[in-house]
């Protein structure tokens, strides 16, 4: 008598992960699609022989930004492009099933846990302080630019003092933080102002002689790239000196006038009904005038 005896594959076996923990450092500025952790890192196998169906769900409230390329297929591509700024951290939980989601059938689940970490690039040119963001979040910030005055005839002998402040950028990639070099680009026609490259301090060359205004475009650099840059507009106006505020000549003025008079009639010295009053005032500022 022969006996044959099939053994029917009982579904006892829960996918397993060759790495239920997984840590990963993802670049700021990975290309949106590239593949941050691949099929083999992350694929789970059943002792049961069954198909695998994946699931991948954020813990740390980050969706959008990671998926899977199929729900057989557990790589992981970046579907969203990253900013430092708004997280630099964020947890994925991988699902591994032996029967597809909503399947009335008993279902085995395994879970890998994926903590991705945002390492900052480069990313952003220079920021002119002070600054305005001008969008929520907060990724560009614009100057308003520097004003300054210089007096006719004279050359500072230290660097000009400018309002809101002096000439400063910053990298806005705070962890980089790259050299920035300053230089003048524009409307600076005779060369009557430099800038200092490494700290931004204006200064004159000689005396201005003409009561002109400088409307001048000083570029901020990094000096790991060159198209990292910004320009602020900085203008400085030529003006009279003036140290000292005006007087009055005379400190009482005595005047004389008639009754009846019309309006507008002049008012005469008093004692001397021929000459006008005149009120005169003068400015050691102006003694050549």
């Amino acid at each position: 008598l022969e006996i044959y005896v099939t053994i029917l594959n009982l579904n006892d076996n829960v996918p397993v992960f060759s790495q239920q923990n997984l840590t990963v450092v993802v670049p700021e500025d990975t290309k949106v699609n590239a593949i941050i952790i691949a099929r083999e890192d992350v694929s789970a196998s059943d002792a049961d022989m069954d198909t695998i169906y994946y699931e991948l769900t954020t813990l740390t409230g980050t969706d959008g930004y990671f998926a899977i390329q199929g729900v057989n297929n557990p790589s992981i591509y970046l579907q969203k492009a990253l900013d430092f700024e708004k997280f630099n951290a964020t947890t994925l939980a991988l699902y591994a099933r032996d029967r597809p989601v909503g399947s009335s059938e008993e279902t085995n689940t395994g879970t890998a846990t994926i903590t991705v970490q945002i390492q900052q690039a480069d990313t952003k040119s220079p920021w002119f302080i002070p600054c305005s963001f001008i969008n929520t979040d907060k990724s560009i910030c614009i100057n308003s630019g520097y004003t300054g005055t210089v007096n006719i005839y004279e050359k500072p002998t230290g660097p000009l003092i400018l309002q809101p402040g002096p000439i400063y950028a910053v990298d806005p990639d705070y962890l980089i933080n790259e050299k920035i070099v300053y230089s003048i680009v524009g409307g600076n026609p005779d060369q009557l102002f430099s800038v200092d490259a490494d700290t931004g301090n204006l200064t004159m060359n000689r005396e201005a002689t003409s009561l002109d205004s400088y409307s001048l475009q000083v570029m901020a650099t990094q000096v790991n790239n060159i198209q990292k840059y910004a320009v602020a507009r900085v203008e400085i106006k030529v003006v009279g000196k003036n140290d000292h505020p005006p007087y009055f000549e005379t400190k009482i003025y005595y005047g004389t006038v008639s009754v009846n008079l019309v309006p507008r009639s002049f008012v005469f010295q008093s004692g001397n009904l021929e000459a006008p009053l005149q009120i005169t005032a003068a400015d050691e500022d102006f003694t050549d005038v």
